[in-house]
């Protein structure tokens, strides 16, 4: 089992980490400590003032890669604390300690602080294999620790008046008047690499700094700190540094997962195309060459699917989402030499996709005798459509035969994935090698919502019709799946519910913004703002740092999410929810190759007046205003840009 995540505080600047109890000291407990590009650099920093280890009085994150810590002491006789340790700990490998004198008289104070590390890597941790501290040495000021799989280092301003390398204990010794104050700072290093460089903290970050306002509380801190999240999990292709993609996830997949970089890349569309053309390029560099089965496919491992159904391919998501996200970034503004440079690799997915499906009708599991999903299907429509629409864009073949495939695949699903029943009926999850149909309600439908965008401000087709999206529509906001924190990964009818469950309960956060999106652009405002408003009382709980999932127990009065103990916060696509969901309250539909940007916000205006500056369209600041009325109306834009009907 992993160690326990929802308790802890994270700091992310990756390739650092800093993971930190409530209590501030780092006792090289669970996921203790400072780490570098996945290994632990130091898994123990123990302070005592006075002889004394400090009471911790407060907690919090002040930004995503940073965490502040208050504690107290009592040096002198009297009942209250007359010294205040304050600590400031940063991803990057730095902690500042400020020592805070509340005393009447000068103080005289001895301080210690205890270091260890065991310099093991993260997957170590997480399954408690990790060995024993290692032995230090006294290095410069500070201390030095080596193993086979490298060394780590600690150095301290000013430096310790004593160094105890057997007990790797550093001493100081300081005078502090009445209201006076002394700090020290440690810096912790993996040798061999530099101080930690967070992409996202650089000038050339690919997001912009968008700003949220409005009547609703939750905007502007949601829209702030998802922005702060994405910057702190940027990373850089290393053969290739100016194209740079978001990992998964902290504290356990802080590398690049495929299917989520590009959904995450895509949510963030309306920040810029620059981490859309980025993350484009260095998977199209991991694309499987050749002319075998696999040929033009993304590689991606395989992923949990729940109780009902097998794991399933996170490559066939990222080969369907690569032309998807590239046909959208187009109409966002990346220029056209950008897009003509992607387009090859995008051709190769859609070869794929049309070799894959062959003769037949549907896009299976790529193992033998899987099953034919009901989300794969949505993924391979909207690749096909707007495959199709990119390819004619560029007066390059193929997208006629692409859009009669998706024609034929509408017509077939909305047959052969409907199961019917007296409350009206439901898409199937899955379709069973035999025909059977797999009927549980669960969150993946969602995906039937996202069609995708097209030229002129439309939304391109869906595959269900008018009456079945209703119906959909209906079931999403039933109380079955919307928990009133989110929707819930599986109804709490079905067989195998769990509020916990990955895919079979817990609320998952980019399948409820998915949801929310998805909704209002067909038109279902109720249940698109009922999902919202329930999302972002979750965030707001959570201080706005959504995590990825968490339980899909039912909202009372009173009553909080319940987090999962394996969440992942931040989360790549948890964090780029809130730029998705401001952007479709606005209906921002944009379409830069003509020259226009069409507004279809949600006429029910269920957060009150929006106001979103500093977003990005065609390369030039982008804001709008939505008031209570729901009327939206642009306030800047790039020059050239029209209003779209």
């Amino acid at each position: 089992m992993l160690p326990p995540a929802h308790s802890v505080i994270i700091c992310v600047a990756l390739p650092g980490l800093a993971i930190s109890s409530d209590q501030g000291q780092l006792t090289g407990q669970g996921l203790e400590g400072f780490y570098r590009a996945g290994r632990r650099v130091l898994s123990r920093c123990q302070i005592r003032v006075a002889g004394r280890e400090p009471v911790a009085v407060q907690a919090r994150t002040t930004s995503a890669d940073r965490a502040r810590f208050v504690a107290t002491t009592r040096v002198t006789q009297g009942p209250d604390p007359d010294v205040i340790v304050e600590r400031t700990r940063h991803a990057d490998g730095t902690e500042r300690i400020m020592l805070h004198s509340a005393a009447a008289r000068p103080l005289r104070l001895p301080v210690e602080v205890a270091l260890g590390t065991d310099l093991a890597d993260l997957g170590a941790v997480a399954s408690g294999r990790t060995g024993p501290e290692l032995p230090a040495i006294v290095h410069d000021s500070g201390l030095r620790w080596f193993c086979a799989a490298g060394g780590a280092s600690v150095t301290a301003d000013p430096p310790p008046a004593d160094a105890l390398a057997s007990a790797g204990l550093l001493r100081w010794e300081f005078d502090l008047p009445p209201g006076g104050s002394v700090g020290l700072e440690l810096r912790v290093r993996l040798e061999g690499a530099g101080p930690v460089r967070a992409v996202g903290r650089a000038a050339t970050s690919p997001l912009a700094s968008a700003r949220a306002t409005g009547d609703h509380p939750a905007v502007q801190p949601l829209l702030r700190t998802s922005i702060d999240d994405l910057q702190s999990l940027l990373l850089r292709d290393p053969a290739h540094p100016t194209d740079s993609h978001l990992a998964a996830g902290a504290p356990w997949r802080c590398g690049l997962a495929p299917a989520d970089a590009l959904v995450a890349a895509r949510m963030t569309l309306p920040l810029g195309t620059r981490l859309a053309a980025g993350t484009l390029r260095t998977l199209a560099r991991t694309q499987l060459p050749g002319r075998t089965a696999q040929s033009g496919m993304i590689p991606g491992p395989r992923r949990d699917a729940g109780a009902h159904l097998p794991a399933c391919c996170t490559g066939t998501e990222a080969t369907l989402l690569f032309p998807a996200l590239l046909a959208e970034a187009f109409r966002w503004g990346l220029s056209p030499q950008d897009t003509e440079q992607l387009l090859p690799a995008a051709e190769r997915c859609l070869g794929w996709l049309r070799a894959a499906v062959g003769e037949g009708t549907y896009l299976c599991d790529p193992q033998p005798g899987g099953p034919v999903r009901c989300e794969t299907q949505a993924h391979a429509h909207r690749a096909a459509v707007l495959g199709a629409d990119l390819l004619d864009a560029f007066d390059r073949p193929g997208g006629a035969a692409l859009r009669q495939w998706a024609r034929e695949l509408r017509t077939a699903f909305r047959e052969d994935f409907w199961v019917e029943d007296r409350s009206g009926g439901r898409p199937a999850a899955a379709r069973a090698p035999d025909g059977r149909l797999v009927p549980h309600l669960g969150a993946a439908t969602v995906h039937l919502l996202d069609t995708g965008l097209l030229g002129g401000g439309e939304q391109a087709p869906g595959l269900l019709d008018r009456v079945q999206t209703e119906q959909l529509a209906r079931l999403l906001g039933s109380p079955a799946m919307d928990s009133g924190w989110g929707l819930r990964g599986l109804g709490t009818k079905e067989a195998g519910y769990n509020p916990f469950g990955h895919r079979t309960g817990a609320v998952r956060v980019h399948e409820t913004a998915v949801a929310v999106a998805g909704l209002a652009a067909a038109g279902y405002e109720k249940e698109a703002g009922s999902l919202l408003r329930g999302l972002l009382a979750a965030a707001e709980a959570f201080g706005h740092r959504l995590p990825e999932m968490y339980a899909g127990e039912q909202r009372t009065d009173g009553s909080a999410p319940v987090p999962h103990p394996a969440a992942c916060r931040p989360a790549a696509t948890a964090a780029a929810t809130g730029v998705l969901l401001l952007s479709a309250l606005a209906g921002i539909r944009p379409d830069v190759p003509a020259g226009t940007v069409t507004l279809r916000p949600v006429r029910s205006a269920p957060l009150g007046e929006l106001g979103l500056t500093g977003l990005r369209i065609a390369g030039a600041p982008f804001s709008v205003r939505v008031s209570r009325l729901g009327l939206a109306m642009v306030e800047e834009a790039a020059e050239g840009l029209q209003l779209g009907a």
